[in-house]
């Protein structure tokens, strides 16, 4: 594992989300690394030393004055001795502290002491993030070299309040950290692939769509796979209920047509991996209004019209991509279907399942796949969606791997 044995300093800032954290220790340690936390004295208005402690199984620094701690120096201990430092949550104080130099606790003071990686995670309210201070700040820091993951968009602590200021989710964090520790070698350093993952949704009126049950695990996994190997990773999402994959650079769609102009934009790239559940109809127009249900006239007609095909025109566009490598969901004649569709659409292979209902591939996180190309079939045996993307990343590795960059 990437940060087995590793240890990671854990600077914990006041806010709300300071609750989050005590997952984030749970999760880092569970993955073998080691956890060392300082908390500012605002973070102990939200959570206490001694949860802290109990889940590092460690020493909880607080004071930068302290006798025993600092008899030896202690700030600058802390932090060179750490292969990583965290700041979670990162509030607009901690971010402006480090951006300006200033250093008056132990937090602030083993920030600037260290010649190791910073990884912060925002957390505040949204106007807070959005201040041009705050702005200022980030840019900053980011010219400092110093990491962001997050932040998110949705419902703050307070009521009524929403916006980009959630800070990220312990495992995206967790990604983050395995991505930045992570010493492996990367045979697709400066490879750009697009892929793309999850359901479109098609309109109906302005509250109904057709869409599909798909989940997007699989295609957000096999990014997150891919970027471990060092690649530019691109990836145009249809809705989906999970966060983006750390280190990969994602934009979010809705319709077919939506996904079908985002993934022309990012050409030319080495290699176009098309995993989305795309919606195969739409209707020919969408309705300003809700189509309302009158009693006895039945239900409406809806006349259907055939989406782009985006893999096709992928496999058959003037910059494609030295590599294409469609999905093919099927309920039955899996591998069959597969076939027509790699002859069809211009892959390089298609990458079968079979999603019927007994499967439960869809929404689940177990897959069995089958790899079709014009060379055979080889099937996998049934792994989970992690372990899927692994090992296809490492199909697409080597397959790059005689191209030129």
């Amino acid at each position: 594992m990437t940060i087995s044995s590793k240890r990671i300093l854990l600077i914990i800032g006041g806010g709300i989300a300071a609750y989050k954290t005590l997952d984030l220790i749970r999760r880092l340690r569970e993955r073998g690394a080691s956890v060392r936390a300082v908390m500012t004295s605002a973070a102990q208005e939200f959570i206490t030393p001694l949860s802290v402690g109990a889940l590092t199984a460690d020493h909880v620094f607080t004071e930068l004055f302290d006798r025993q701690d600092e008899h030896d120096v202690g700030h600058i201990r802390l932090s060179r001795e750490a292969d990583l430092i965290v700041v979670a949550p990162a509030t607009a104080d901690l971010m402006a502290k480090l951006a300006g130099g200033l250093a008056n606790d132990l937090a602030s003071t083993a920030l600037l002491a260290t010649n190791k990686k910073v990884l912060m995670a925002p957390a505040m309210n949204p106007l807070m993030w959005s201040h041009p201070a705050t702005m200022r700040n980030r840019a900053t820091l980011a010219k400092d070299g110093v990491l962001f993951v997050g932040p998110n968009k949705g419902e703050m602590a307070e009521s009524g309040e929403a916006g980009e200021g959630r800070m990220a989710e312990p495992l995206e964090i967790v990604e983050a950290v395995e991505a930045l520790l992570d010493a492996s070698p990367k045979p697709l350093s400066g490879r750009k692939i697009v892929i793309t993952s999850g359901p479109t949704h098609e309109p109906i009126d302005p509250v109904r769509y057709i869409a599909n049950r798909s989940s997007g695990k699989q295609g957000y996994a096999l990014a997150a796979a891919l970027a471990r190997l060092g690649a530019d990773v691109r990836l145009v999402s249809g809705p989906v209920s999970i966060p983006d994959p750390a280190g990969v650079k994602t934009t979010h769609v809705d319709t077919a047509r939506e996904m079908k102009d985002a993934v022309e934009a990012l050409l030319p790239a080495d290699a176009a991996i098309f995993v989305a559940a795309v919606a195969d109809w739409r209707t020919e127009s969408e309705e300003g209004e809700k189509i309302k249900k009158v009693a006895g006239e039945g239900a409406p007609t809806l006349r259907m019209t055939e989406n782009p095909d985006i893999l096709a025109g992928i496999g058959h566009h003037v910059l494609r991509p030295y590599l294409v490598v469609g999905f093919a969901a099927e309920t039955r004649d899996v591998v069959q279907n597969a076939q027509a569709k790699l002859a069809r659409k211009g892959a390089d292979f298609i990458v079968a399942n079979d999603v019927s209902h007994a499967g439960g591939v869809m929404g689940g996180d177990r897959n069995t796949v089958r790899i079709v190309s014009k060379s055979g079939i080889e099937q996998w045996p049934e792994m989970g969606k992690d372990e899927v993307a692994a090992k296809l990343a490492a199909l697409i590795a080597e397959r790059l791997k005689t191209v030129e960059v």
